[in-house]
This record gives structure tokens, C-alpha cells and sequence, in this order.
């Protein structure tokens, strides 16, 4: 079974060469920073004319591995709270990348229940795998399509994809947009709080702050449990590559959705 793309000619080119040219302009844009061996990254998941920049900077910095776990958050509502693709391959313009079926299977059991329905229109997985495809063409994956979890969820949920991106060597993807349609002043303040927690690698706090403070981060449970993962993993410290918001495009500062691309290590 192949997932076939749901957002290709929406939220990103759908045309081969088209998207190509769209990815290699972005991961391009901004110099050739010395790219840094990552457990862990945040990225957006926006139309890449909004947040492409953010997510171009992200993988131009971080070095991907041949495997890689992507965790998203289930904007639909369908199918299971932590929902694991178990088809054969993701299919975008560029082509197919396929599922690793050892890394699936070792993120099964437990919290996560194989499921198509939650990834059947769901684009927060979909658009990180153009960027995948382009810096390691070689690349196979595992998705999890996530909903609501509780701080203990995530922690069990994050120490399971600890244990099988360490005997994969995989990198961890969270994909998150941050706070949506308030203004961008707003945004920006109420975005650092929840950065500061990811860049303290506090996962308990980050999921706090963004409940408490009502912090319209959609990706919070992916981010919470990549920390965890990445915790788990060693990581010691982590970088803010980029922040943006949707103004900076539309002209509009009214509402704002804002992203951050962070990588950790």
C-alpha cells in the first residue's frame, strides 16, 4: 500500500521539476551553514511559500540519516490517537520513499495502533517528505500521526521511539507549526515561551506551557515526545535555525501563524 500524496499542487508544487526547483531554492537559501549530526528536529508544515524557509533551513543545517522517524500532529480528527503507518511507501511528485518495515514495526504495540485513517489527508507528515527525498535520496522512514496525550503518553510514547531510533540511527522529525491567527507581536511572544522549553530540552514543560498559557502550537505532542526521545538519546543542547511567521509573506501581521525550525544534538 502506497500513501499517496494529499496536498502536492496545494501546499507545495505539484510537478516534479517544479517541486525540486521549489526545495533546492529553499534548503539553498541562506548559506551553506557546517551542517550538525541532530537527534532531534522541529519543522513546520505550512505551504512552503509560508514556511518553507523555516523547514529549508532545518534540514540545511541538521544531517539526515538513512532513517528517519516523522512525528505529526493529526489535524483531521480520524483514526487512532498515535497512528502508525504500516504501508509500503509515501508517494510525492519526486517519488516514492519507502516505509522501513524493521523501524515501523519496532514503534508498534503499546500506545500505537497501525492505522491509514489518520494519514489518508493529514499534511503534517506529507510536506517534510519532499525535503527528506532531496538531501538523502536513500532515505526510508516511520510515521506516527499523533492526537491529544497526556505528559505520561508522550514520556512512554517518546521512550519507545528513543529505543528504536538508537538501533536504527534514526533522526527524530517533529512537525509543528506555532500559534495561529493572532497578531504577530502576539505570536512571537507567546512562540518564545514555548522555544525556551524546547531549547532547555524540557519536554513536561513544554507541554505545560503551551496547555497553560494556551499556545495554539499544533505540533505540541510530536515536539513533546521527539524531547523525550532525544533525552533519552543524550542530547545536551539544541539551536534555533530559524523563526517566521506567515506576515512576513502575506503582509498581513493581524494573524499570523508562526514557525520555528529547531535542531537538537
Amino acid at each position: 500500500m502506497v500513501r499517496e500524496p494529499a496536498v502536492a499542487g496545494r501546499f507545495y508544487e505539484g510537478e516534479r521539476r517544479a517541486l525540486a526547483r521549489d526545495v533546492g531554492r529553499l534548503l539553498a537559501a541562506g548559506g551553506e551553514p557546517e551542517p550538525v549530526r541532530a537527534i532531534g528536529v522541529v519543522a513546520p508544515h505550512a505551504g512552503y511559500v509560508y514556511s518553507g524557509g523555516v523547514a529549508g533551513a532545518v534540514y540545511r543545517r541538521a544531517v539526515v540519516p538513512s532513517r528517519v522517524i516523522v512525528l505529526g500532529p493529526n489535524h483531521t480528527g480520524l483514526g487512532e490517537r498515535a497512528a502508525l503507518w504500516t504501508g509500503q511507501a509515501w508517494r510525492t511528485p519526486l517519488g516514492d520513499v519507502p516505509v522501513d518495515p524493521a523501524l515501523t514495526a519496532s514503534l508498534a504495540g503499546g500506545l500505537v495502533t497501525a492505522d491509514a485513517r489518520a494519514h489518508a489527508r493529514e499534511h503534517s507528515l506529507e510536506v517534510q517528505v519532499p525535503f527528506l527525498q532531496v538531501v538523502r535520496p536513500d532515505v526510508a522512514i516511520a510515521a506516527l500521526c499523533l492526537g491529544p496525550l497526556d505528559f505520561d503518553e508522550c514520556a512512554e510514547l517518546g521512550r519507545t521511539v528513543a529505543a528504536a531510533a538508537r538501533a536504527a540511527g534514526a533522526l527524530v522529525v517533529a512537525s509543528s507549526d506555532m500559534s495561529h491567527y493572532i497578531p504577530a507581536a502576539e505570536a512571537r511572544e507567546k512562540d518564545r515561551r514555548a522555544i525556551d522549553r524546547i531549547l532547555a530540552l524540557d519536554a513536561e514543560g513544554l507541554h505545560r506551557t503551551v496547555r497553560r498559557e494556551g499556545i495554539t502550537m499544533c505540533g505540541v505532542i510530536p515536539a513533546t515526545v521527539m524531547l523525550v526521545a532525544a533525552r533519552e538519546l543524550g542530547a545536551t543542547g539544541a539551536e534555533l535555525v530559524r523563526y517566521a511567521h506567515s506576515g512576513q509573506v502575506s503582509g498581513d501581521d493581524d494573524a499570523v501563524v508562526g514557525y520555528a525550525g529547531v535542531v537538537v544534538t
